[in-house]
């Protein structure tokens, strides 16, 4: 916090240099620049109402939805981070993380399933997929950073 600047704008309205009504609005300004910085590199930009944490692992378990519909599993993902990765530049990293680990596992799933005996390995992998994206949320939701296992780096 800047206490330096509060004490000589503190100093400036006993002094009676500035009104009581001009301390109140620059004191404001100075507390909103503390708020607007924070550990992740200055990003403290609302990102549809959740906290940075909460939102990188929505977007990582997000995921999990593509067991119910298979597109939505993609497209949750993929609109999360579109919409916030030029405002936070660790959702544009994550969001890179997941469009890469989908894009992966969507071509491991396929190549297994073109071979008869590739069908009960493919059951592993969807496994595998849910304990990852699971692993994923937990380490996001630490603070940590993790790069899914097996991933092709397609969006760099």
């Amino acid at each position: 916090m800047k206490y330096e600047d509060l004490k000589i704008l503190a100093e400036l309205r006993e002094k009676g240099s500035i009104t009581e009504e001009e301390y109140e609005r620059e004191k404001a300004k100075i507390l909103n620049e503390e708020e607007k910085s924070d550990t992740s590199g200055g990003f403290k930009k609302p990102l549809f109402g959740l906290d940075e944490k909460s939102y990188l692992t929505l977007m990582h378990i997000s995921q999990l939805a593509g067991f119910l519909a298979p597109l939505i599993g993609f497209i949750i993902p993929l609109i999360m981070w579109i919409a916030n990765k030029e405002v936070n530049p660790k959702v544009d990293k994550h969001g890179k993380n997941i469009m890469n680990f989908i894009i992966s596992f969507i071509i491991y799933t396929a190549i297994l399933c073109i071979t008869i005996i590739g069908i009960p390995l493919a059951v592993v992998v969807g496994i595998l997929y849910i304990v990852f994206v699971i692993i994923a949320a937990v380490k996001v939701n630490n603070g940590e950073d993790w790069k899914y296992p097996l991933t092709i780096e397609f969006i760099k």
